[in-house]
């Protein structure tokens, strides 16, 4: 099982535990994490399931195809670690990754 942890300034952090090869926002969604909507369902159209991710977890993640790069870029709070949850797929090596929701979500 693969750990991550859901930060949110005025709430406890939530840990989710989740299987390899699913993506975070499957997993944020199975876990009914507040703040991850994911209105698309992952089809990477919406930009509801976008999160920030921590460092050092954002440095391990693959660069963001064109396409999501094109909807992180018209989401209401940029960031330079936001990525699309729906795209993020949990591998041993992120667990324990900690990210952060974006203020409008929550």
């Amino acid at each position: 099982m693969i750990r991550v942890v859901f930060t949110h300034p005025n709430r406890p952090d939530r840990i989710v535990e989740a299987a390899d090869g699913i993506s975070l926002m499957e997993a944020a969604k199975g876990a009914n994490v507040e703040g991850i909507d994911a209105d698309c369902g992952g089809c990477m159209v919406c930009g509801t399931c976008h999160v920030y991710v921590g460092k050092p977890w954002f440095d391990l993640l693959e660069a963001p195809s064109e396409m999501e790069a094109q909807i992180l870029d018209c989401v209401p709070s940029p960031h330079p670690r936001a990525r699309l949850s729906c795209q993020i797929k949990l591998t041993a090596r992120l667990d324990g990754m900690s990210v952060e929701l974006p203020d409008h979500q929550r």
